[in-house]
């Protein structure tokens, strides 16, 4: 079905240049009609054509020449799912999840991706927001830059949240960024160099392992366990490697769902005292928790630790606004890179968003999904068993179950089998420095609880198939 905008005036001679060009009576090059004789020939007015001509060369299709007119630009390679999607035989890496997830795949089933389903997030409370944006007579919202560290009121409403749990820091020690990523970002362009050595847990977060990459410095992955990082294991990794940070998920970790204890807590910071390691701790899933668990922010004053937030698992992923809660000196500097590489964030998403966050209902909206999500978690838990995927752990909150498959079930062919289906899957390599957890699964509770699904994985287990590890 043709779009609506085809059946004006301006789309049909939208339609009629896309028609020659396709049939290659205009090739690139060509240069168009004038406007006033594409205006005589077609029998529409002017300013028809130009607003014809103006969408065709936004959409790339003509160029203008100042002073010559307009010429068919040169054609661009058709995009099709094809070519936005990962091939074939690639790697199965973080980048292959984060393309997989990403991906034009909307219609497909989602339980390996890392968001909640668009009808649980808060479109009501954000349209309402959005109108009073709009209303409001502050022009700056809509046209200006932010200032250097962000929306003063946003952040001082950061800093209440953040004392509910435990963390002690001021407005002037928070700064303001595009994204969670962003805030990595960030942090990482403040702390590293190429080739100094980063611990994270494993599993860890894959997009964790996609941006320390391309920040060109070594991995050392430290085992998690049920209460946080293998301690041992950090001790000794810290003394061999010497590195400049540990990056990791301490509220609800992804993808294990593990929490933080705090004698755990407590020794990792007394390791990374000893060894001048800061501590960076992406804390993206904070609103999920009942009780917030122990936080190394908390306990250290954010003397070493840096403390990454935003609101797009929560609230939406649409709204771009993400926070580091760090020292003032650090904090000064972190904002400086951030005016060199991106200038100033947007004000339009920090009103958005602090609105939102004032309002009782995104309180409820929380609480709601807490409940849903503990329901779902025992749901597919328990679909999960029935068919011998064993769930590592009985998370408190949070999205994720990691889930270990029946024994010579490779988690990387079953996800590659599963794309043929329809179904993105989230392999355990994913989420490894080393490519481990070959016999593991995330799934994304919110997004595991379709009937397709286990039909799909009954019949991976239980035939014998070339998804069989060797």
């Amino acid at each position: 079905m043709a779009d609506l905008s085809d059946r004006t005036r301006t789309g049909m001679v939208v339609r009629a240049i896309r028609d020659r060009i396709d049939a290659r009576t205009l090739t690139p090059g060509a240069r168009l009609p004038s406007i006033r004789v594409m205006a005589e020939t077609s029998g529409v007015a002017r300013s028809t054509v130009v607003e014809a001509y103006d969408r065709l060369a936004g959409e790339g299709v003509i160029r203008s020449r100042p002073g010559s007119g307009f010429y068919v630009a040169a054609p661009l390679a058709p995009l099709t799912l094809d070519r936005l999607t990962t091939a074939p035989d690639r790697e199965v890496d973080p980048l292959w999840m984060l393309r997989q997830s990403l991906g034009e795949r909307r219609h497909e089933l989602m339980p390996g991706c890392g968001w909640l389903p668009d009808d649980w997030l808060a479109g009501d409370a954000l349209r309402k927001a959005m109108r009073g944006s709009a209303r409001a007579g502050d022009a700056s919202a809509l046209a200006g830059y932010a200032s250097p560290l962000g929306s003063p009121p946003l952040r001082a409403l950061l800093a209440r949240r953040m004392a509910e749990q435990g963390i002690e820091v001021g407005p002037d020690q928070i700064l303001l960024t595009d994204s969670g990523t962003h805030a990595l970002d960030l942090v990482c362009r403040f702390l590293l160099q190429p080739g100094d050595t980063v611990l994270v847990d494993d599993p860890c977060y894959f997009n964790f392992l996609a941006l320390l990459r391309a920040h060109r410095v070594k991995m050392v992955g430290v085992r998690m366990t049920l209460t946080g990082p293998d301690v041992a294991a950090f001790a000794e990794a810290a003394a061999t490697h010497r590195p400049r940070l540990y990056l990791t998920n301490s509220g609800v970790h992804n993808p294990t769902g593990a929490a933080l204890c705090a004698p755990t807590a407590h020794r990792l910071l007394k390791i990374a005292d000893a060894h001048d390691m800061v501590v960076v701790e992406d804390d993206i899933f904070a609103d999920f928790e009942h009780t917030p668990s122990p936080r190394l922010a908390a306990f250290d004053g954010l003397q070493r630790t840096i403390r990454i937030g935003s609101f797009s698992k929560s609230l939406s992923a649409a709204v771009r606004c993400g926070h580091i809660a760090a020292r003032g000196d650090w904090i000064d500097a972190m904002a400086d890179l951030r005016i060199a590489t991106s200038m100033a964030g947007s004000p339009l998403a920090a009103n958005l968003l602090h609105a939102v966050l004032i309002d009782g209902s995104y309180r409820r909206h929380v609480e709601g999904i807490r409940t849903r999500l503990a329901r779902a978690t025992a749901r597919v838990s328990h679909r999960l068993r029935a068919i011998g995927i064993m769930p590592w752990i009985e998370p408190a909150a949070g999205i994720f179950l990691w889930a270990r498959l029946p024994d010579g079930i490779d988690a990387v062919a079953l996800a590659r089998r599963a794309l043929g289906e329809g179904i993105v899957l989230a392999p355990g390599p994913v989420f490894s420095t080393g490519g481990g957890w070959r016999d593991h699964l995330r799934f994304n509770v919110a997004m595991s609880d379709d009937d397709r699904l286990y039909a799909f994985l009954r019949s991976a287990v239980s035939q014998p198939s070339p998804d069989r590890a060797a």
